[in-house]
């Protein structure tokens, strides 16, 4: 209906489609029609009024089928739909469509590299890397539901001068049996103890030193703290449902160092500045890039420039994401930038997708809890505690099945606590708040889908025809509603924001509730058409909240 509008709108308008597409609004109130278009951009253009301009395009736009009258509302264009076509299409296009329903072809299979998550080895997975993880997996889902092949990288970091602390700190300090029992708490421990003493800095810059050069014994070291970080890390990524296509990592490209810094060289791009090797972008207003240190060690940029130029080669992608916090914006700009002077055209093709901070109830970045790392386990064990007990307050259900809806639920407040928030927005984490079974939460979205399942149980057999009839107002703000989900797919992709969908199945669910409240489905003279209107509605539930990465549970 959307796209019907907009080829209408063209005719009368010195505008391209994408631009009518970006100014059309949904009115605030149904009466006042399905969709507006403002003319305050065309003034100058026409020399005009808003409001003439709106009176004379809407007399020479012409009714069709699909629409039943334009009309003119100050400045706006008013297009009221055809009620019945838009149920007939809408609702026959979910129940045939299913899970695919809000899908296209927009990306028409080619590549996005999208990393995120991207956790330390050898650390906790901390409440800093939830962000990237729950963003950068929906920005995966979205891309590849509307015809994108993306390829889900975890980019760890496993090298740099902190492993040269931690081969320290566990010759010096380490205890196999707690190693093995609780890996990531001890190493947690061993870097703090080396960090605190600073007589054990040049000890282990030499282990860094030795572990670039291949030594052995730091070689199996490395390895074992990665292998038992992976396996804590496994836990968690298997909680939030989240699964990675290609498990990458900083020392892969240790080897290939060699090769991208002879490229720089050649590009005549390195300069010496005070024994280290530079980048200078001074002149784009991005300051001096280290690319290699005096003592001869690589860092983070150094691996990330080897990185971009590998997966190009690998994957030729279309578009390269990185799902990052918004501190790193300098980094990513200076990586860009870097490849885009040697020459590779491809630079542009590169997006960073910030991310604000997890902020406390007092507006303190949530980074700490009485002095103590957020350790990411402890938060999902005390939310999954915290949903057992609500749910309990509720039903008595089996050991088994509150276990099972519990982790659902949590896992779900969780995500939808922060997917709901723009991206770019520093959010307050309050696991109570996202817990609750009402206003704008994951739990809410679970009873909703869970409601209109119990109705579609409760019906006695299911239409096989759509039967139309005289549509009311909650009947059409639902269908309406219903047919604007494949837009919000195709606008949460461009502007690369899952917030989008999660405000739209919040809007859905509400006029969902209102139309359960006040009309009768089973048993009423309009049984066959609502019963039709419910399934469509658990269907769109279930698409939305899937690119979220939140699974739906029938019964609540």
């Amino acid at each position: 209906m959307k796209d019907k509008i907009v080829s209408l709108l063209k005719k009368s308008l010195p505008l391209e489609k994408k631009e009518i597409e970006s100014l059309l609004e949904v009115p605030p109130n149904s009466e006042l029609g399905d969709y507006a278009f403002p003319c305050f951009s065309l003034a100058k253009t026409f020399k005009k009024n808003p409001v003439e301009i709106a009176k004379e395009i809407s007399l020479k736009i012409s009714s069709s089928k699909e629409i039943e009258k334009i009309v003119s509302v100050g400045p706006y264009i008013n297009f009221h739909l055809n009620k019945k076509l838009l149920a007939q299409n809408t609702l026959n296009d979910i129940l045939k469509q299913k899970d695919k329903y809000g899908s296209s072809t927009f990306g028409k299979n080619k590549v996005i590299v999208a990393e995120y998550s991207s956790t330390n080895i050898a650390k906790p997975f901390g409440i800093g890397h939830l962000r990237s993880t729950i963003i950068g997996n929906s920005i995966a889902n979205i891309s590849k539901f509307v015809g994108f092949k993306p390829i889900k990288i975890n980019y760890l970091g496993d090298w740099g001068t902190q492993f040269g602390k931690l081969i320290t700190g566990y010759k010096r300090f380490g205890d196999e049996k707690k190693l093995k029992n609780d890996p990531i708490n001890h190493l947690l421990e061993l870097y703090i103890k080396v960090n605190a003493s600073s007589e054990l800095d040049s000890e282990s810059r030499e282990w860094f030193r030795k572990l670039e050069e291949g030594n052995k014994e730091a070689l199996q070291l490395w390895k074992k703290f990665k292998e038992l970080s992976l396996k804590e890390f496994d836990k968690i990524y298997n909680l939030l449902g989240v699964k990675f296509d290609v498990i990458s990592s900083e020392s892969l490209y240790n080897k290939k160092m060699g090769v991208m810094m002879s490229e720089l060289q050649n590009k005549r791009l390195l300069k010496e500045s005070e024994g280290a090797e530079v980048v200078d972008l001074e002149e784009y207003g991005l300051g001096v890039c280290i690319i290699k240190k005096s003592d001869g060690t690589t860092l983070y940029v150094t691996r990330d420039i080897a990185a971009a130029i590998d997966r190009y080669k690998k994957y030729k992608f279309n578009k390269m994401f990185y799902e990052v916090g918004a501190e790193q914006k300098l980094h990513f700009r200076q990586l860009f930038k870097i490849l885009e002077l040697m020459g590779h055209s491809w630079a542009k093709d590169c997006v960073h997708i910030d991310h604000g901070l997890y902020l406390d109830n007092d507006g303190k970045k949530l980074s700490t809890r009485k002095g103590k790392t957020v350790f990411m386990s402890d938060i999902i064990n005390e939310t999954i505690d915290l949903a057992k007990e609500e749910i309990g307050k509720r039903e008595k259900l089996s050991k088994q099945e509150l276990e099972r809806r519990a982790k659902t639920i949590g896992i779900a407040a969780i995500i939808y606590g922060d997917l709901k928030t723009h991206r770019s927005s520093d959010m307050v984490f309050d696991i109570e708040r996202f817990l609750s079974f009402e206003g704008n939460t994951g739990p809410y979205l679970l009873y909703t889908y869970a409601r209109a399942k119990s109705i579609l149980r409760k019906a006695k057999s299911k239409p096989k025809k759509l039967s139309l009839s005289i549509i009311d107002t909650k009947e059409k703000n639902l269908i309406s509603k219903l047919s604007a989900f494949p837009q919000a797919v195709e606008s949460a992709y461009s502007h690369l924001a899952p917030n989008l969908i999660a405000n739209y199945v919040y809007e859905l669910a509400q006029l969902f509730n209102e139309f359960y409240h006040s009309e009768k489905v089973i048993g009423s003279d309009k049984e066959s058409f609502r019963i039709s209107i419910v399934e469509s509605t658990a269907q769109v539930i279930k698409n939305a909240l899937s690119l979220l990465g939140i699974p739906v549970i029938e019964k609540m």
